[in-house]
C-alpha cells in the first residue's frame, strides 16, 4: 500500500505540472490588458506600461510562467490585482463555501445514487425500474444552472420556502438552520445530474453482481434476501460504484462554478468569474489550480480505496 501511494503521489506531479502550464498559457492569450483593467480605459500608456513593469507583465512569457512556478512551489501563489490581497488566502476563504456546497451534493448524490440504482437493480424491468429509469434520465438531461433557476422562481418568487441567493440571512442569521435553509436548493440543483450517473453505474454494477455464482449460493443456502443484497451483492459492487463516485466528485466540484453564480453562493466558482471579469489573472490561476489539484486529490482517495475494499487492484 505504502509503494502505491507513492506510486499514485509521483503520478499526479506530471498531471498538475501539465494543468499549470495549460492555465498559464491560456490565461496569456486572453485578450486584454490586466493593468488598463486595474487602472480604467482612461488610463495613459505610461501608466499602464508602469504598471505593467511593476507587476511584472512585461517579461517574455516562459520566464513569466518559470518565475510564477517558482513561487508556487514556495507556497506563494501570487498577490490578487483587484483585491489587493495574497491569493491563498482569499482561495482557503472562498473554499470553505465552496466545500461545504459541494460536500453536501456529494453526499447527496452518492446516498441516493447507490439508493435508486440498488432498488432499480433489484427489481429489474418492474414499475420501480422503470420509473427510477424515467427520473435519472430527466435529471442527466436538465442543465443544473436551468434547474437552479426554475427551482429559485418556483420554491423561492412563488412560494416564498426557502431564501432565492445568498449563504446567510442579512439581519439574524449566521446559524447553522439559516446554514441549511439556504443551502437546500444550490445542493439539490448541484447533485441531480450526479445522482443520475451515480445511480446508472449503481444499476448496472448491481446487475452484474447479482448474476454471480456465490450470489445464487448464497439464496440456495436460505439467506433472507435483504442479507443477500446488502452483505454481500452491494459489497462487491460497491468497488466498481466508486471510481464514479471520485468523478463525480470533481464534478460537483467544478459544477458549483455555475452554481454559486445562480445562487450567489459565495465560494471559488463565483470568485473564479469575478477575477476573469476584472482581469486578474494571479487570482484565476491560483483558483484552477487548487481546484485541479482537489480534482487530483479525490481520485488519488478513491483509488486507495479501492485497493483497501479489493487488494487484488493493486498487484
Amino acid at each position: 500500500m505504502g509503494r502505491y501511494i507513492l506510486f499514485r503521489a509521483a503520478a499526479s506531479v506530471p498531471v498538475l505540472i501539465g494543468i499549470t502550464i495549460i492555465v498559464f498559457v491560456i490565461l496569456s492569450l486572453i485578450p486584454g490588458d490586466p493593468a488598463t483593467a486595474i487602472l480604467g480605459s482612461y488610463a495613459t500608456p505610461e501608466n499602464v506600461a508602469r504598471l505593467n513593469a511593476q507587476l511584472g507583465l512585461d517579461r517574455p512569457l516562459v520566464q513569466r510562467y518559470f518565475i510564477w512556478l517558482g513561487n508556487l512551489l514556495q507556497g506563494d501563489l501570487g498577490r490578487s490585482f483587484s483585491l489587493n490581497r495574497p491569493v491563498i488566502d482569499e482561495i482557503l476563504e472562498r473554499f470553505n463555501a465552496t466545500l461545504i456546497l459541494s460536500g453536501l451534493a456529494f453526499v447527496m448524490c452518492s446516498v441516493l445514487g447507490i439508493l435508486a440504482g440498488v432498488i432499480s437493480a433489484t427489481r429489474q424491468y418492474g414499475l420501480a425500474d422503470k420509473l427510477i429509469t424515467f427520473s435519472v434520465l430527466v435529471g442527466i438531461s436538465v442543465p443544473s444552472f436551468f434547474l437552479g433557476m426554475m427551482m429559485i422562481l418556483y420554491f423561492a418568487v412563488n412560494l416564498r420556502w426557502v431564501p432565492a441567493s445568498g449563504m446567510y440571512a442579512l439581519y439574524g442569521g449566521g446559524d447553522l438552520p439559516d446554514l441549511l435553509h439556504h443551502l437546500v436548493m444550490p445542493a439539490t440543483a448541484l447533485a441531480v445530474v450526479a445522482t443520475g450517473v451515480v445511480a446508472r453505474m449503481s444499476r448496472s454494477a448491481m446487475l452484474e453482481v447479482l448474476r454471480l455464482d456465490f450470489i445464487r449460493t448464497a439464496r440456495a443456502k436460505g439467506v433472507r434476501e435483504r442479507r443477500v443484497i446488502t452483505r454481500h451483492a452491494l459489497r462487491y459492487a460497491i468497488v466498481s460504484i466508486l471510481p464514479v463516485l471520485g468523478l463525480q466528485a470533481g464534478f460537483v466540484l467544478s459544477g458549483a462554478v455555475y452554481i454559486e453564480i445562480v445562487f450567489q453562493w459565495p465560494g471559488i466558482g463565483r470568485m473564479l468569474v469575478d477575477a476573469i471579469l476584472t482581469r486578474d489573472i494571479m487570482l484565476v490561476q491560483g483558483g484552477v489550480l487548487f481546484v485541479a489539484a482537489c480534482y487530483v486529490l479525490f481520485n488519488i482517495i478513491v483509488d486507495l480505496t479501492q485497493i483497501w475494499l479489493d487488494p487484488r487492484l493493486g498487484r
